[in-house]
């Protein structure tokens, strides 16, 4: 998400723009962007879904000592994302001391134009922006530095070939296309929608994806992941906007024709299975950890606009909604 989330075009139409800076890690030495420990930072604010992909797998990986965290504030301000001290970002950039990553980017790139946003992925020897895709940064992030972990953490020896198997990675480039553009950016166009034809239009693409998710998991083969008995990418890219859904989009964008709990009952246990799993496969609970309810509704609210007459960043301005409760259900049976 970024600083001018809430900017639709003319039709009324909200469109992600492409990112810019589409550099790899590699696992070649030689390479521009070498696997080397404590040589990248991952900068990100926890209420971005995109953002959330990218802690995700650097959790599910155990890279936490190789790539650097550092948290904006996920209350979005006329400024962009800050570093502030507020909602659980640092009081400032600890590499350079900025207090807005719009400096960042502007290190990286005196001339760049583009937006500001997160996930971004910082080279801090070369200083400069790596990559700033979600989608590109953890594809790198499943193998790139696993000849410096564990035999059980690489790649070639998880379950099922991987988040990313070969075997499946037609069907699973084929789901995260209409997936992407019909959820996962689906949610954005119908909650930033100008007028009533495009969120009207944007809302049912909606849910008839969520319908043909439903219909999928209910397939020989599809449980308790969309792939099987095995986490893969396409988990990974949809739990970060179904776990949103209720508490975040169903009221703050208006995505309420159904709610996950009460009107998709397999998907509501796929979402449940990943978020209450503790075991090796989520590598003790990171799906959980890396999720925080309050944080979403909090941050939509602002990113929304909800009030365009109160300064951004006042939290306290906004009635925050209590419910759903709980968050999510208990874990499945």
């Amino acid at each position: 998400m970024t600083e001018k989330a809430a900017h639709a075009d003319a039709d009324g139409q909200f469109r992600q723009r492409d990112s810019q800076f589409r550099d790899w890690i590699s696992r070649d030495p030689s390479a521009r962007f070498p696997a080397e420990k404590d040589r990248y930072a991952l900068y990100l604010n926890l209420g971005c879904p995109f953002a959330h992909r990218t802690n995700l797998v650097r959790s599910l990986k155990g890279l936490e000592p190789f790539i650097q965290l550092i948290l904006c504030n996920f209350v979005l301000s006329k400024d962009g994302w800050l570093f502030d001290g507020e909602h659980g970002s640092t009081t400032q950039d600890p590499l350079y001391g900025f207090t807005a990553l719009k400096q960042l980017y502007l290190k990286a790139d005196p001339e760049y134009a583009g937006r500001y946003t997160v996930p971004c992925l910082w080279d801090r020897k070369a200083e400069t922006i790596v990559n700033n895709e979600s989608s590109e940064i953890i594809r790198m992030l499943y193998t790139a530095f696993d000849d410096q972990l564990p035999e059980n953490m690489r790649e070639e020896n998880r379950s099922g070939g991987g988040f990313y198997p070969e075997h499946l990675r037609k069907d699973i480039d084929a789901m995260n296309e209409w997936v992407y553009h019909t959820v996962n950016n689906g949610v954005y166009k119908t909650g930033l929608a100008t007028t009533q034809e495009a969120y009207e239009s944007n809302l049912i693409h909606l849910f008839e994806s969520l319908d043909r998710l439903e219909e999928h998991l209910g397939q020989p083969g599809h449980s308790p992941y969309l792939f099987g008995e095995n986490v893969t990418e396409a988990d990974i890219r949809l739990y970060t906007t179904l776990i949103r859904f209720d508490v975040a989009y169903y009221n703050i964008f208006k995505c309420n024709l159904k709610m996950v709990r009460h009107d998709y009952p397999r998907l509501d246990r796929w979402l449940r299975t990943l978020y209450w799993d503790e075991s090796e496969r989520t590598n003790g609970g990171v799906f959980k950890k890396t999720t925080y309810f309050h944080v979403y509704k909090v941050g939509y609210l602002h990113a929304l606009g909800y009030l365009h007459a109160l300064d951004m960043g006042k939290s306290d301005r906004f009635i925050v909604p209590l419910g759903p409760s709980p968050d999510i259900l208990p874990t499945v049976a």
